[in-house]
């Protein structure tokens, strides 16, 4: 059985205060994209687990992977038979779109599935924290408002539906930790569920991502996508996270876009409901 991991996006991210612990807190948007790895899982005919990658290369050791570490954990809690994991990856890698991290959450669905270990979705978010803050939002794969250091969820009441996206990812690499140490810590002028309440055509005023700034200093390539998208007609466009990935909504698809951005990795899709 084959099952789909879903990239996601950050509608805003402000970065609004730094922590006594050393990390931020955030508020920001997490809304999903029809973006997808492919995951198999399987039982193992041999003695041991197996990792296959195959699609966008995967960086380190297999044992780090992120659906190897929660396979081992839940091993580890369920005493769990040996399995072998295909993963074809297409969500590109440290780009701001939670490619691991959804990852991660498909991986103990189907092992909750494929065991019948009868875990809730809770149950299953309370143990996916561990590995990322953002991982317990792909259990459901609905709009939250996301604050603390990410991982306080609330419901949103916001669609993209009818609205083709476009994500175009820059070959170049951005460090999360630089991001983090270049960024003014502020609260927003109207707070993120406010914004997203207005048309998306007036989300170019009203909706931001704090790394932005030091991110297009460092990597103007970055600042010249967004700059292009909204040149080809975007209605909004925003970078995701702490980047690389730029994305944008348009009204209709752009046949263009893979011409216009041939160094990048691109995508585009028309937005349904979840």
């Amino acid at each position: 059985m084959y099952t789909y991991p879903q990239a996601k996006i950050n509608l805003g991210l402000y970065v609004v205060e730094r922590r006594p612990d050393g990390y931020h807190n955030l508020q920001t948007a997490f809304y999903p994209v029809p973006l997808t790895d492919t995951l198999q899982v399987v039982p193992s005919k041999t003695a041991s687990w197996s990792l296959q990658t195959v699609g966008t290369p995967v960086e380190g050791r297999a044992e780090d992977n992120l659906v190897v570490r929660v396979y081992l954990q839940m091993r580890e809690e369920f005493h769990l038979p040996p399995v072998d994991i295909y993963l074809d990856k297409h969500i590109p890698c440290g780009a701001g779109l939670g490619g691991g991290s959804s990852d991660a959450a498909e991986m103990m669905k189907r092992l909750n599935e494929l065991f019948r270990l009868h875990l809730s979705d809770d149950a299953l978010e309370q143990r996916l924290a561990m590995f990322g803050a953002d991982c317990p939002f792909f259990v459901r794969r609905r709009p939250v408002l996301a604050e603390g250091i990410g991982d306080v969820f609330s419901p949103l009441t916001v669609s993209l539906k009818g609205w083709t996206i476009a994500l175009v990812k820059p070959p170049v690499h951005v460090s999360t930790r630089e991001a983090y140490a270049d960024v003014s810590p502020r609260s927003p002028h109207v707070p993120l569920h406010e914004a997203l309440r207005h048309p998306v055509e007036q989300w170019r005023r009203l909706v931001f991502n704090d790394f932005e700034p030091s991110v297009f200093a460092r990597h103007p390539e970055i600042a010249a996508v967004k700059d292009t998208l909204y040149d080809m007609g975007a209605q909004f466009a925003l970078m995701t996270g702490s980047g690389a990935t730029v994305f944008a909504l348009f009204k209709h698809r752009i046949e263009e876009l893979p011409r216009v951005f041939a160094d990048c990795f691109t995508y585009q899709s028309l937005l349904r409901e979840f």
